[in-house]
Order: structure tokens, then C-alpha cells, then sequence
């Protein structure tokens, strides 16, 4: 099922959410027709079976699969103090779900978000090698949107696979507004106005690659 937000109402989490409480959601399971949208998969699961020609997608909203990262949350802004590259704190400039513990060297595969990389080739002669994911995954964000400013929607790019935002850790040189650019593609959806040394998780202005 796709992610849903709160303060949505439900025909418009069946369709893109956008205004609503800020939401993050794993960007394969997240956008509507990601690859693990447990709706499309399992009407397409249910086609197997002889009598059967696939069950209909019953448009339930959820948050999306769990994966590594879910939970990866803050108070809605964070100050300096809580910036820094010491145990328990928030690094600037991470990538949830992309960036490693070493932000010099962010992940190059899904290693990082799923335990074995999330997927294996099929079972030949009783092995299934690893092959992680190489793009689009990672955490995305959608939500106070619709109700303060353009953007801040659930799904991008061109269906029925919809591609996600990404959230990074960026910090305001000034005051931002609700809805305005805290660095250059990344956009303040915590709900409040920012002050000079203030760090959100800034949600991207450009959709998330196509899962591959």
C-alpha cells in the first residue's frame, strides 16, 4: 500500500497526497506502483492461482514497508547542538538512507536500507545470489504541502511506477520561510520558519531515480 499522510483525507491519499502532516516513507514502498506497493503487488501476486485473474487493488494508505531508516526522525528543527558528528547526534548534510556512516561516502547500492541489499536473483540450483539495488532508494518525504505552499507530494515523476522525494540534513544560512529553499533543491517542510543555524531535513525538489 502506498504511503498515506496525515491530515489527508482519504480520496486524496488514493490519488497524490501533498498538505497534511510531513511524512517519510521508504521510496520503494512509499510512492503509488513502487516495486513493494504491497496493493499493486499483491493483486499481481493473486494472478498465480488457477482460478483466479488477480485480486483488485483495494486503495488502502499505509506508511509504506518498514526498512532500515524508518524511524530516522527529529523534533521538526534541529540547533547546532544537536548537529554533529559525535555518537547520537545528526550529522549535516545526510542523505537518509543513501549517506553511510562516512557522509565522504555515501552507499552506491541499497546495501545500506536492507539487509542483503533488498532483492536476489531467482533460485537456480539452490542459490540465489545478492543483487542490491543500484538507484532510487532511500527515504522520501511528502506532506505540509498543499496547505502552505506548492509541492511536498508523495509521488513524482511518470506513473504507474511513481518515483519520491529524498530527505537530507541541510541548514539555513538565514530565515526560511514555510515552503522556501534551505539550500539550493532542498525545501523546508517541517511546518515552522527557520532562523540563521537551523537544520531541517529538507525535502528534494527532484524526483527520486527510477528504481533499479
Amino acid at each position: 500500500m502506498p504511503a498515506g499522510i496525515s491530515g489527508a483525507t482519504t480520496a486524496e491519499n488514493q490519488a497524490n497526497p501533498s498538505k497534511g502532516a510531513t511524512t517519510i516513507f521508504d521510496l520503494l514502498s512509499g510512492p503509488k506502483g513502487s516495486p513493494f506497493d504491497n496493493d499493486k503487488d499483491y493483486a499481481a501476486a493473486t494472478a498465480f492461482f488457477p482460478t483466479s485473474t488477480g485480486a483488485v487493488a483495494n486503495t488502502n494508505c499505509s506508511t509504506g514497508a518498514l526498512a532500515t531508516g524508518i524511524g530516522f526522525g527529529s523534533p521538526p528543527i534541529l540547533d547546532a547542538t544537536r548537529i554533529t558528528a559525535s555518537p547520537g547526534q545528526f550529522d549535516d548534510d545526510y542523505t537518509v538512507g543513501v549517506s553511510s556512516p562516512d557522509p565522504s561516502a555515501p552507499w552506491t547500492t541499497s546495501i545500506g536500507m536492507y539487509i542483503g541489499g533488498g532483492k536476489c536473483t531467482a533460485n537456480v540450483g539452490g542459490s540465489a545470489p545478492v543483487v542490491p539495488y543500484t538507484a532510487g532508494f532511500g527515504l522520501g518525504m511528502a506532506g505540509n504541502g498543499g496547505l502552505t505552499s506548492a509541492g511536498g507530494s508523495r509521488d513524482a515523476g511518470a506513473g504507474p511506477a511513481y518515483t519520491g522525494f529524498k530527505l537530507k540534513s541541510v541548514t539555513a544560512a538565514g530565515a526560511v520561510a514555510v515552503g522556501a529553499a534551505v539550500e539550493a533543491g532542498w525545501t523546508n517542510r517541517s511546518g515552522q520558519a527557520l532562523v540563521l543555524g537551523d537544520t531541517v531535513f529538507g525535502s528534494s525538489t527532484t524526483a527520486s531515480a527510477a528504481v533499479a
